[in-house]
């Protein structure tokens, strides 16, 4: 039988109707997959007995003809959605065992489409980082190896690590993730696979624990445009229960993925070309830009001027609102508690044994900036210059379509590197983040490979609302670029 822990959904569901093998099968086979990475420290909590009574019911469902559109896919769930019954952390000492008594809008749709959830994968704490080393349950390990140095481990990327090496390593068929300043596309391009945060506002924040609520989505994690566009389709949709969440249609992302890019204008910003940028950066930039015009695209140059004040923008507005949010664990309704003198040595007490040290030094960020006499100076100037950068977009695209750039300024880098400098871990962000200001959709996809022999990917930046374009152009790409998955010298390759 073929490896079933290496097609792609859409070809999962098509042996699935075929009855080429169960979904109890295909989730057995992840289940095996998933004790043999183990050491990737991909999930928070395995959940395989409730993944194969979940496969069961599909099978049955597949038997009397009742198949919904995702019966029987094996998933994992960033541990940042809230799913009943089982240990929602966030990555985080001060949740505790904290099991939800509800579902996320998320998960519930992707249930309700017949998902199989195999676990809840690790990220940074709070969805703080880029790198997934914040975690309290330890670090994630990328599955990829260079061949130059096969002895040293690599960052998966963050927040969503674990949710993105758990695709590339064949541990999940796909995964949820969150993406607040690059923490799906980063994540995608160090592993090897498509990852797209969707327009703010088109997926539901309810269940989901939040970091930056202005920023947040939920976004997807799939090795082929195709899976990530028939996962999007799930978790889509408006949601009553989430004020942010705008009650528009959803179309078919699927519909216009013919090939024939003849018409779109395809925008390439100046200012993301760095002083210093990786030459083999640069050459797939060039290269992507190549393959879409052969396409029948019209390559055009854009200007988005503000830029430059991106990263130190969303590193005021982003700890802001953490700080606000976090406000919440105080050790009195949920989650740890560490007793003190009195309520405020509790306070005290909970939270410093409960948050690890980024998410401590975004909080104090945070309070500072929106402190009396740096409000003004800080937080409502930073807004002001994200409207700014919002408005470069909307300029933008009266000359074009889509934006694309590079996903990140590098590959993935080894566990370790970077960690005394915080400022070197941020810019890590530098393509991506003002993606998120704007609430604009963005997706990476894999298309090339380092010196040393780390994946690459390219961002494509749509207008708000339009996927749909993302996903036709991304499937260009993806065809073009060929790229074939994890190398020979991965851990999870014999």
């Amino acid at each position: 039988m073929t490896d079933l822990t290496k097609i792609s959904i859409a070809d999962a569901l098509k042996g699935l109707k075929d009855k080429s093998f169960t979904a109890t099968e295909l989730t057995q086979a992840h289940i095996d997959e998933m004790g043999a990475q183990k050491h990737l420290n991909a999930y928070i909590t395995q959940t395989p007995e409730q993944a194969l009574e979940q496969a069961k019911a599909s099978d049955e469902r597949y038997a009397n003809g009742t198949a919904k559109t995702l019966d029987g896919i094996p998933l994992g769930v960033k541990d940042l959605f809230c799913t009943k019954g089982t240990k929602t952390t966030a990555a985080s000492k001060i949740l505790g065992e904290f099991v939800p008594p509800y579902e996320s809008t998320v998960t519930q749709k992707l249930l309700d489409d017949g998902s199989v959830f195999l676990g809840k994968t690790n990220l940074d704490e709070f969805a703080m980082g880029s790198a997934n080393t914040t975690s309290h349950y330890g670090n994630v390990i990328n599955p990829w190896t260079s061949p130059n140095n096969p002895d040293v481990s690599y960052v998966p990327g963050g927040s969503s690590g674990g949710s993105a090496a758990a695709v590339a390593a064949g541990i999940a068929m796909g995964t949820t993730g969150t993406d607040t300043g690059g923490s799906i596309r980063q994540p995608a391009s160090f592993c090897g696979i498509v990852g797209i945060k969707p327009t703010y506002g088109r997926c539901s924040r309810y269940g989901t624990v939040a970091f930056a609520s202005s920023l947040d989505q939920a976004g997807v994690f799939a090795r082929t445009v195709e899976d990530s566009a028939l996962l999007l389709q799930s978790i889509s949709g408006h949601d009553p229960k989430d004020s942010t969440s705008m009650n528009i249609d959803v179309p078919n992302f699927m519909a216009g993925m013919d090939g024939n890019l003849k018409g779109l204008r395809i925008g390439i910003p100046k200012e993301y070309r760095m002083d210093g940028m990786p030459e083999d950066i640069q050459k797939m930039w060039d290269q992507g830009a190549e393959w879409l015009k052969s396409e029948g695209a019209e390559i055009v140059d854009i200007s988005l001027p503000h830029t430059k004040y991106a990263l130190p923008t969303y590193y005021i507005i982003a700890p802001a609102e953490a700080s606000s949010n976090l406000s919440r664990y105080d050790g009195v309704r949920y989650g740890l508690r560490v007793d003190g003198e009195d309520l405020d040595d509790t306070y005290a007490k909970t939270r410093g044994a409960g948050f690890g040290d980024e998410v401590k030094r975004r909080i104090m960020i945070g309070a500072y900036v929106l402190s009396a006499g740096y409000y003004d100076a800080y937080y409502i100037k930073a807004q002001k210059v994200r409207r700014l950068i919002r408005d470069d977009f909307t300029k933008a695209y009266e000359k074009c379509d889509v934006i694309l750039t590079p996903t990140a300024p590098s590959g993935a880098f080894p566990i370790g590197a970077n960690e005394e400098d915080p400022i070197k871990m941020y810019l890590n962000d530098v393509f991506t983040v003002p993606t998120s200001l704007a609430g604009l959709p963005g997706i990476s996809v894999p298309a090339g490979i380092n010196a040393d022999g780390l994946p690459l990917g390219l961002q494509l930046v749509g207008k708000a609302w339009d996927e749909a374009t993302l996903f036709k152009v991304a499937d260009v790409v993806e065809k073009a670029a060929q790229f074939s998955g994890l190398n020979s010298t991965s851990r999870n390759v014999a």
